[in-house]
């Protein structure tokens, strides 16, 4: 793995257990186990970002195509 990594403890479903021993080597299974939370971490955090986004959307004003465009005009004028 290279980088530093703990030992952790938490049960996994016996199902799952026995199709992650008959489906990758002893040697591969922390790997794939990580790989795995990565992704789920990563989806995680994308989710309560975009929550986040949605909630500073609704606050915020309303604006229409036309005032956006004619405020990103202004704004590079004075650029």
């Amino acid at each position: 793995m290279g980088d530093a990594a703990r030992k952790l403890n938490f049960m996994i479903k016996d199902d799952i257990a026995r199709e992650l021993e008959t489906l990758v080597p002893p040697g591969e299974r922390s790997k794939l186990v990580n790989e795995a939370l990565a992704r789920e971490l990563l989806s995680i955090r994308r989710r309560r970002l975009t929550e986040k986004l949605r909630v500073l959307r609704d606050s915020g004003p309303s604006l229409t195509t036309k005032e956006i465009v004619a405020m990103l005009k202004k704004d590079r004028r004075r650029h």
